[in-house]
C-alpha cells in the first residue's frame, strides 16, 4: 500500500501546473497566450526567459523531490527500481494530464529531466547538453527537447541503467513525442516558432 501511495501523492505533485500558477500571479492566463501550453518554453515566451527558467525548474523539482525521498524511504526494497520507476512515471503523468487544470496539462520535458536528475544524473547531464546545444544553433526549443528525449534510452542502456527506468524512459518518449505532434508537424513545414 505504501507504494501506491507514493505513487498517487506524485500524481498530485505532478499535476501542479506551475507555469499557470506564476502566470495567474502576472495576471496572464497562460494557456490563452503563445502556444496556449502550460510549460516553460510558453512561460519563457509569455512572461520573459526569468519566469520560464523559474518555471523550468519547479516542473523539475516536483518529480526530483518526491523521487528523492522516495529513494531514502524505500531503499531497502528489492523492487525500489520499480517504485522509483512508477513514482516517476506518475509525476510525468501528472505534468501532461493534471488533474487540477482537468487534464490539459504540458509537453513533460522539464518533469522528465527533473525524473532523471533523480535517477541517472549522468544520462540527464548529457540529455541536457543536447538541449542546449541545438536551441542555442536553431532557437527552436521543441528541436532540442526531441533531441534529448530519443537520446535517453540509448544513454540510459550504454550506461547500464536498470531496466525498469530503461521502460520508463521508453514510455515516456512516446507520450513526449505524442504531445510534440504539433510541433513536428511544423518543423516538416518550417513553421516553427523560434524563442
Amino acid at each position: 500500500m505504501i507504494p501506491i501511495a507514493a505513487i498517487l501523492v506524485a500524481y498530485l505533485l505532478g499535476s501542479i501546473p506551475f507555469g499557470v500558477v506564476i502566470a495567474r500571479l502576472r495576471k496572464v492566463d497562460l494557456r490563452q497566450v503563445g502556444s496556449g501550453n502550460i510549460g516553460a518554453t510558453n512561460a519563457a515566451r509569455a512572461l520573459g526567459r526569468p519566469l520560464g527558467v523559474l518555471v523550468l525548474l519547479l516542473d523539475a523539482a516536483k518529480a526530483y523531490v518526491p523521487l528523492q525521498l522516495c529513494r531514502s524511504f524505500f531503499h531497502e526494497d528489492p523492487r525500489r527500481d520499480w517504485i522509483l520507476a512508477g513514482v516517476g512515471f506518475a509525476a510525468f503523468l501528472g505534468h501532461l494530464f493534471p488533474i487540477f487544470l482537468k487534464g490539459k496539462g504540458g509537453k513533460g520535458v522539464a518533469t522528465g529531466l527533473g525524473i532523471y536528475l533523480a535517477l541517472a544524473p549522468l544520462c540527464a547531464g548529457i540529455a541536457g547538453v543536447v538541449w542546449a546545444g541545438l536551441y542555442l544553433i536553431t532557437r527552436i526549443s521543441s528541436i532540442g527537447s526531441l533531441a534529448a528525449t530519443s537520446l535517453m534510452i540509448p544513454a540510459l542502456y550504454l550506461r547500464h541503467e536498470p531496466t525498469a527506468y530503461i521502460a520508463l524512459a521508453g514510455a515516456m518518449a512516446l507520450l513526449i513525442i505524442w504531445k510534440h505532434r504539433g510541433n513536428i508537424s511544423r518543423l516538416l513545414n518550417r513553421q516553427e516558432t523560434k524563442v
